[in-house]
């Protein structure tokens, strides 16, 4: 089998999962049609299926530094891809198929996830305009200052392949990276950037819109939020606009390596992305899915490229 090659994950999250993305959102399926194929990826099991089923007892591994105890997350919390059946498993081997630092189980489908070749295509600032060579692709978006550049450039191991800069809003079109001539990752324009012109912030909304509404090629959006800050309003809208428009949605928390306690009363990474969970929970019904991550220490790029992988192939296949 498949799933006996890929690396063996266990999940080490720091905080339990509490929101979720609801089902009518995403359970629809026609094969006729590329973007609904991407959808039908994220149309997660039923909560009621699984509800009565006993939590997953989870150890939080490579936490020295942490003094959270161990804590359980429940099977309605996962990420269940389709054509993945977990059924007949028990807590210890399907703990050791949850990606490390998500709540995504691997599938089948978690094949030829290594990065070879990594080359930048073109910028666009109409959907139209974008290649149209029709291979799947996974678009990266996020607030200002997030850290979507650096993490796009250790997703493929190289610094310079996406820009990067100290001062935020460099990012002003739609740019194609085509990576082993079989894919794309897309960077898209940060939000939220407050000094940005007014009518530039209008242009890039308009296109980046436009874009996860009509690209037909998009197999998922990852949204990144900065889990080293207090929960920011914006970030909270965004998912909900994207939910609500039933686009598909991995959550990526970056800057988990800032892990100490600032004063004044900041807190931990983990304590950050709880309330996310939170304050989102009030949105959606069930889970989507996330990942811990940090450009700083590569936290969390495997588990990113295999969940890619496993999106992409079930998409080509149907």
């Amino acid at each position: 089998m498949i799933l006996a090659q890929l690396p063996r994950f266990h999940l080490s999250i720091l905080a339990k999962p509490s929101f979720a993305l609801s089902s009518s959102h995403f359970n629809f399926l026609n094969p006729k049609s590329s973007v609904e194929v991407a959808r039908t990826l994220f149309s997660f099991t039923s909560k009621s299926n699984l509800a009565t089923v006993e939590p997953i007892p989870l150890s939080v591994s490579d936490s020295s530094d942490l003094d959270d105890a161990p804590f359980e997350i429940s099977l309605d919390k996962l990420f269940i891809p389709p054509e993945t059946d977990i059924s007949g498993e028990d807590s210890t081997s399907l703990t050791a198929r949850i990606l490390k630092g998500s709540n995504i189980v691997l599938s089948k489908y978690a094949r030829d996830a290594q990065v070879v070749q990594a080359d930048y295509v073109k910028s666009s600032v109409k959907t139209e305009d974008c290649p149209a060579d029709g291979l799947p692709e996974f678009a990266l978006v996020g607030r200002s200052n997030v850290g979507k550049s650096s993490l796009l450039n250790s997703l493929v191991r190289r610094k310079r392949l996406a820009l990067t800069s100290k001062k935020p809003g460099k990012t002003q079109c739609i740019n194609h990276f085509r990576i082993n001539d079989k894919w794309y990752l897309v960077d898209l324009p940060g939000y939220g950037y407050a000094s940005a012109p007014h009518e530039l912030k209008q242009d890039w909304n308009k296109f980046t819109k436009d874009y996860f509404l009509n690209r037909s090629t998009l197999v998922s959006v990852f949204l990144l939020v900065d889990a080293s800050i207090p929960v920011k309003q914006i970030d909270l809208e965004y998912a909900s606009w994207l939910g609500q428009n039933q686009v598909p949605m991995t959550l990526i928390f970056t800057k988990c390596d800032k892990r100490k306690k600032k004063k004044n009363g900041g807190k931990k990474p983990e304590e950050n992305i709880k309330e996310f969970q939170d304050l989102i929970q009030g949105f959606f019904e069930t889970t989507p899915p996330w990942i811990m991550t940090s450009s700083v220490t590569n936290q969390g790029r495997d588990e990113i490229l295999l969940h890619m992988a496993q999106l992409r192939n079930y998409w080509l296949k149907h």
